[in-house]
């Protein structure tokens, strides 16, 4: 199974196994990762699982859709060019020991 390690507000490091398909939204909640609201349960319409995605995995990544990109402009922590919502980064394979940061605040 593929490794998600978040970055948490306070610097501590939080790994997580991930289930392929599932979203990195979803595997932090499974995980009791702190710092991920998901408010809308991973419907892209509150902008609660805001992260920050690692350089060195961000291109490989499918860039944002316009919802995506939209809701990105609500979110409560500064907005950065590797600003993601994870409720829209579905795990993979090849994502394995993605490294996301997650922001000081999500409300």
């Amino acid at each position: 199974m593929p490794t998600i390690h978040y970055i948490l507000n306070d610097g501590s490091r939080q790994s997580v196994e991930a289930k392929p398909g599932s979203s990195v939204m979803e595997n932090a909640i499974h995980g009791n990762v702190r710092g991920i609201d998901a408010e809308c349960g991973g419907s892209c319409s509150c902008a609660t699982c805001h992260v920050y995605v690692d350089a060195a995995f961000v291109d490989r990544l499918v860039p944002p859709d316009d919802l995506e990109a939209e809701m990105l402009d609500f979110v409560a922590s500064e907005r950065r060019p590797e600003s993601r919502l994870s409720c829209q980064i579905p795990m993979t394979a090849a994502l394995d020991g993605l490294v996301v940061r997650i922001p000081e605040k999500q409300s």
